[in-house]
């Protein structure tokens, strides 16, 4: 379960597009950041996806990616020229391959290729087409489904929504969300040939003139089940609160949600509506990952998480054309002490043993902390586009390795804190035995 938002220009209070999403994931599957460099590539040669090969571009464009550790694809990502991409899985009354490219492989595939929204679009649709999407999509249990996005870049944005090989497009107006499900319904503004035709044919709809996509093509049943309608609006009705003056800190605050009970908030008997999600004994996913773009034709800053419940995390700034710090490219199914993914998780779970009192005795720190990182991020944007692209090169590269030095640091520096309180029983005792399981699992110890 994933949550993705955008706002553009026409909705930000600089007129700039931000972008958010959450990607929710198996507890134990650790998600890192990667960055590939523009790369000219020989002809004729192939890329090795997920779980297919397919023809390479001739060159691809550089992309910073939030990766599941396991796969070729991304979750979200930004590339060179500040196109920006989430997906969701959606679930579809179309069939599931064996094989194919993962959503997540068509992500990345459209960073690399396309110089605009509109174009990494195309790039999506094209290969969807072509080699059509499947394969297992989760890592320690099989699972298969399709896939939504959200594709912007500093100017527009896009949703695009798809079953199997069918799709269809919606340009944003304004400010958009999308969760598991199916959101386009009688308003095309790009489709695939014959969807409303097919839809009739297999008795989706009574004619052509009734279609709906979301109603003739999603699965109703699995809408239910992941409570997508519920996180979609709470996204929506948050954005559309703040329209007009919507900030980089309102979009982490987003992301943050507990379906209106705040950061210091959350009940683990009562999360399936929230957009900030963590696992449970009946929740499969948490947010392993989140990230939220400032996208601007001037310079965009990219934040990222780099470690699970945005709620208790912070986001550090990232660029292209910067290096990523070694321990936030570092992560796999097991603890290791050297990623910064495995270092935070054991926060989040020392903090989730008891959240509402230990979560509370951060918050302030970890506000304090994201208000600074913004703060200098604004004055160090301010100051790059003036100077030569290897100054400029340098400054953000600076920032960077700042920002994350002191995330790295307040991270051990919190966790000795929460574990000197040690395990403080909860009256649902379920969600404790969650917790030991899944840690024995990831061969973490406390």
């Amino acid at each position: 379960m994933c949550d993705t938002l955008v706002a553009l220009g026409n909705s930000t209070h600089d007129s700039s597009v931000i972008f958010g999403k959450n990607s929710d994931r198996p507890p134990n599957e650790a998600q890192v950041i990667r960055r590939f460099p523009r790369t000219k590539h020989r002809k004729g040669s192939m890329v090795n996806c997920t779980h297919i090969e397919i023809p390479q571009a001739p060159e691809t464009f550089e992309v910073l990616l939030s990766c599941p550790f396991w796969m070729w694809g991304a979750e979200m990502g930004v590339n060179e020229h500040g196109v920006t991409i989430g997906n969701e899985a959606v679930w579809s009354r179309e069939n599931y391959a064996d094989t194919g490219l993962l959503g997540m492989d068509l992500l990345r595939l459209g960073l690399e290729r396309g110089a605009t929204a509109k174009e990494a679009l195309g790039v999506i649709i094209e290969l969807l087409t072509k080699y059509g999407q499947g394969g297992n999509c989760f890592f320690g249990a099989p699972m298969k489904y399709h896939n939504s996005y959200i594709i912007a870049d500093p100017n527009e944005a896009w949703v695009l929504e798809t079953a199997d090989k069918y799709w269809v497009a919606e340009r944003v107006r304004d400010i958009r969300s999308i969760s598991n499900g199916y959101t386009i319904g009688k308003h095309l503004d790009m489709a695939s040939p014959d969807l409303a035709k097919h839809a009739v044919e297999k008795g989706w709809c009574q004619s052509e003139q009734d279609f709906d996509f979301a109603q003739c093509y999603g699965d109703a049943g699995m809408r239910e089940i992941v409570h997508c309608v519920e996180r979609a609006d709470r996204s929506a009705k948050l954005m559309m609160d703040n329209r007009g003056k919507i900030t980089m800190g309102h979009m982490m605050d987003y992301l943050k949600d507990h379906d209106g009970y705040g950061i210091r908030e959350w009940n683990p008997d009562k999360q399936l509506n929230t957009v900030c999600m963590h696992a449970g004994p009946e929740v499969i996913s948490q947010s392993t990952a989140s990230y939220v773009g400032h996208l601007s034709s001037k310079l965009s800053t990219h934040w990222f998480t780099g470690g699970s419940s945005p709620c208790i995390s912070v986001y550090v700034p990232f660029y292209i054309g910067s290096e990523i710090p070694g321990a936030f490219s570092k992560g796999e199914e097991k603890f290791r002490a050297d990623s910064y993914w495995w270092n935070h998780e054991r926060l989040v779970r020392s903090v989730q043993q008891d959240y509402p009192s230990r979560a509370s005795s951060l918050a302030s720190e970890i506000e304090k902390l994201q208000s600074g990182f913004l703060t200098e991020a604004e004055q160090v944007t301010r100051k790059a586009v003036g100077l030569s692209a290897e100054a400029k090169a340098r400054l953000l590269q600076s920032l960077t390795n700042k920002c994350a030095e002191a995330v790295l640091a307040k991270n051990r520096e919190w966790l000795k804190r929460i574990e000197k309180m040690g395990l403080i029983p909860q009256t649902k005792s379920s969600y404790l035995d969650f917790l030991k399981g899944a840690n024995e699992s990831a061969k973490i110890t406390f």
